[in-house]
C-alpha cells in the first residue's frame, strides 16, 4: 500500500499558507529564496535513469507540478497546464577533466540565477560525467517546504543499496523500500533538536498554533512571563558585530565545500572534552571565521562575536514528510574573539546550554508567519529585525549513517544550503552522512570573495582540538590555560 502523503488530493487552486508566503515575499535579486543542494555520485548516473526516479518518486508530491499564482486575495498553488519535466531536469556540461573547482563554480552560478516563476519553482541539473561518476545540483524554492522536509523528499529518491529497486515503477514507492532511510535520518535529527533545545510536545503544539494563528503569540505572551521576557529580549537584542561577514549583498554568490571529517574522530574529541559533537563542530566554525579575519588583518578583540541564526526543527516526527515550512530560529553568538580552541569549545557549550530552554524558535516562527500574513508595510521592519541580529545562517543536520544510492549510483558526498536574507552575508552548512561530516559554505561575492579560504580552515581548527585531545594526559581534567602554555611549542593555537 502506498502511503497517503505520496498521493495527495489534487486541487486546481490552493491558497499558500502564511509561513510559505513569507518566503515568496522575501525573494530579492540579491537574495534568492532557494534551497540548493549538491550530490556527488561515485558511479555514473544517466539522464534517463534520473528522469525515471523523478517521475516515479519526486512527482508523487503533486505540489511539484504546481506553480505560484499571485492573485488579489494572495498567493495560490495552481497546476501548471504546460508542465514538462524537461524544463526542470536539465543536462549540464563541464569541461572534460573538470574538478571540484569547476563544480563549485557551476553551483555558484546556479545559486545566483533565479528560478522561473511562470513554472513550478524547482530544477535539477545533472552533470553526467563528473570525475569517475556524476554530480547533481538541485534548486528548490523555500516556499515549497523547509530544509528538513525537502531533505526528506530528496531522501525518498534514494535507496539503501544499489539493488533495492531494480525497476522504478509506481510500486517502487513502497515504504519497505526506503522507509528505513527516513527513520535513519529523522530520528537522530529529531533527537538532536529535542535534546539541544528541549522541544517537548507542548512547545511543538504551541508552534503549530502560531503557524495557523500568528496573532496568538500575544496570548502566549500574556499567559507566560518567560515568553514575554524573551519577546523583549529578542526585540532589544543588539545588532550583530560589524565585521566583513555582514554588508549590503549583491547578486552573485559563491559556494565552496571542504573535504569531510571522520565522524568517529569528532565524537571522540567531543567526549574527551566533555562536550557534544555539536559543540565541537560549532567551535570549529568559530575558529575558522576567526582565522579568516586574522588573515585579512581585521581587528579581532577578545570579546568579538559573530552571531549565527540556526534553524530548529519544530516538526513532529509523524509529519516528517509533510511539505511546508515548520521551523523556528535561535541566535547563537559564536565566540570568534577567543583564541584558545579549548576555551572556545567550553564557551560554545555554555552558550548552547543557555539556549536549551529558549522560546526563540517559537518567536521566530511567529514572526515569519506575520511576514507572510501581515500587510506589506510591516514586512521589511520584521525582516530587518531578524537579519540585523546575525551575520550568518548555519544549519547542522545529522544525516543517514549508511551510504545511499540514487538510481543505482552510490552517493559519495552531499551538501545543502539554505538562503540568506537582508544583510546576512554567509551561510554555513554542516551535514553528517555515511559517518563523515561535510562542511559547506555560501557567501555573497560582495562580502566574502574567497569562501574557500574559510571552508579550508574548518579541518585545521578541528585538528587543533584533536591534537589537544591526543596529547592530553588521560583521566585528567583539561585546563585551557595550562594546555595553551604547554602546547604553544607544538602547535599554533592562534592563526
Amino acid at each position: 500500500m502506498i502511503l497517503d502523503f505520496f498521493m495527495p488530493k489534487k486541487k486546481d487552486s490552493e491558497r499558500i499558507s502564511g509561513i510559505d508566503t513569507a518566503w515568496l515575499r522575501m525573494e530579492r535579486p540579491t537574495n534568492l529564496m532557494m534551497i540548493t543542494g549538491v550530490m556527488i555520485c561515485a558511479e555514473p548516473l544517466t539522464y534517463a535513469r534520473l528522469q525515471e526516479v523523478i517521475e516515479t518518486r519526486f512527482l508523487k508530491y503533486h505540489r511539484f507540478t504546481q506553480r505560484v499564482v499571485q492573485k488579489t486575495a494572495g498567493a495560490f498553488w495552481e497546476s501548471d497546464p504546460h508542465f514538462d519535466i524537461r524544463r526542470h531536469l536539465l543536462r549540464t556540461a563541464l569541461p572534460g577533466r573538470a574538478d571540484k573547482t569547476e563544480l563549485q563554480n557551476l553551483a555558484s552560478d546556479l545559486m545566483s540565477a533565479p528560478l522561473d516563476f511562470s513554472k513550478p519553482l524547482w530544477q535539477f541539473h545533472l552533470i553526467e560525467n563528473y570525475q569517475s561518476g556524476s554530480a547533481l545540483i538541485l534548486r528548490i524554492h523555500h516556499c515549497y517546504a523547509d530544509g528538513i522536509a525537502l531533505i526528506h523528499v530528496l531522501l525518498s529518491l534514494t535507496d539503501s543499496s544499489a539493488s533495492v529497486v531494480s525497476s522504478l515503477t509506481a510500486a517502487a514507492v513502497e515504504p519497505a523500500a526506503y522507509g528505513g532511510v527516513f527513520r535513519r535520518f529523522f530520528e537522530p535529527m529529531d533527537k538532536v533538536a529535542r535534546t539541544t533545545f528541549k522541544l517537548g510536545r507542548d512547545l511543538v503544539e504551541e508552534g503549530a498554533d502560531i503557524v495557523m494563528h500568528p496573532s496568538h503569540i500575544l496570548d502566549y505572551a500574556r499567559n507566560g512571563a518567560r515568553l514575554a521576557a524573551e519577546i523583549a529580549q529578542l526585540a532589544l537584542m543588539k545588532d550583530d558585530s560589524k565585521t566583513r561577514y555582514k554588508g549590503a549583498p549583491g547578486v552573485s554568490k559563491r559556494v565552496a565545500w571542504a573535504e569531510p571529517l571522520p565522524l568517529t574522530e569528532v565524537k571522540a574529541v567531543g567526549k574527551a572534552l566533555g562536550g557534544s559533537v555539536n559543540d565541537v563542530l560549532l567551535a570549529a566554525v568559530a575558529g575558522a571565521l576567526r582565522a579568516y579575519l586574522v588573515e585579512k588583518e581585521d581587528p579581532v578583540p577578545a570579546d568579538l562575536e559573530v552571531r549565527a541564526v540556526i534553524p530548529v526543527n519544530l516538526r513532529p516526527p509523524e509529519q516528517a514528510t509533510r511539505l511546508g515550512n515548520f521551523f523556528g530560529l535561535v541566535f547563537l553568538a559564536l565566540p570568534v574573539g577567543i583564541a584558545n580552541p579549548l576555551e572556545r569549545v567550553r564557551e560554545v557549550r555554555r552558550r548552547m546550554n543557555e539556549l536549551k530552554e529558549s522560546y526563540q524558535p517559537i518567536l521566530a516562527l511567529g514572526l515569519l508567519g506575520a511576514v507572510g500574513m501581515g500587510p506589506n508595510l510591516l514586512q521589511q521592519p520584521l525582516l530587518d529585525l531578524l537579519s540585523n541580529k546575525a551575520s550568518a545562517v548555519m544549519t547542522n543536520v545529522p544525516g543517514p549513517r549508511d551510504p545511499l544510492y540514487l538510481g543505482g549510483a552510490r552517493v559519495a558526498e552531499m551538501m545543502f544550503w539554505v538562503p540568506q536574507s537582508g544583510s546576512v552575508g554567509i551561510g554555513v552548512s554542516i551535514l553528517s552522512y555515511n559517518d563523515r561530516v561535510h562542511f559547506g559554505l555560501v557567501a555573497d561575492s560582495r562580502i566574502v570573495t574567497d569562501p574557500e579560504a574559510i571552508i579550508g580552515r574548518f579541518a585545521s581548527e578541528f585538528e587543533k582540538l584533536l591534537l589537544i585531545t591526543l596529547m592530553s594526559p588521560w583521566g585528567e581534567a583539561m585546563d585551557a590555560q595550562r594546555i595553551e602554555q604547554s602546547f604553544k611549542a607544538h602547535i599554533n593555537l592562534d592563526p
